[in-house]
């Protein structure tokens, strides 16, 4: 069993981002991901770090082993974008057996998430089999995987070339 870290990007369209953990792995990467935060540092935030951190950050998140998946989606609403990519998360969880989804907190978007993921749980069949909740990013370092990769993602060039080991799937989403 493995279980989905989500998080977002909003520039060039949506982009969401599921880093996928083996249950038994948790432990392990967690203390791995921690152990790139300076001192001082509550969390790693992406769009905070210097481009040699960010450079750095990637790098060990490769020699981790760390593997993502990419939902795309360019609808013209966040709104929608945002939905179409909760849906292909279900699917994906569905499809590769993921037994937990969890997705960085934001208490504007937390419930019409919680609504849209209902449905499609209930939807697709997946009752008991897969859960989900919301997290605070300083609450949960595999958040941070997610964010890296899609911050990365979403700027572009040499930074999406440096994921590409990261990346497990793409996917372009249709609201």
């Amino acid at each position: 069993m493995s279980i989905l870290f989500v998080d977002e990007s909003k520039t060039k369209g949506y982009t969401m981002v599921a880093a996928v953990v083996a249950a038994g792995d948790l432990a392990s990467l967690r203390r791995d991901v921690r152990s790139l935060v300076l001192p001082g540092q509550r969390r790693i935030h992406f769009t905070k770090e210097a481009d040699d951190r960010k450079r750095l950050i990637l790098s060990r998140l490769v020699e981790f082993g760390a593997r993502a998946h990419i939902l795309h989606c360019a609808a013209k609403t966040q709104a929608r974008s945002r939905e179409a990519c909760l849906v292909g998360l279900v699917t994906l969880a569905k499809a590769n057996s993921h037994s937990r989804i969890v997705i960085e907190r934001d208490d504007s978007i937390e419930l019409a998430d919680r609504r849209i993921l209902f449905r499609e749980v209930k939807r697709q069949g997946l009752g008991e089999r897969l859960a989900y909740a919301h997290q605070a990013p300083h609450e949960e370092p595999l958040l941070w995987i997610a964010d890296a990769i899609a911050w990365s993602y979403a700027k572009g060039g040499d930074w999406k070339r440096r994921i590409e080991p990261l990346v497990a799937t793409t996917e372009v989403m249709r609201p």
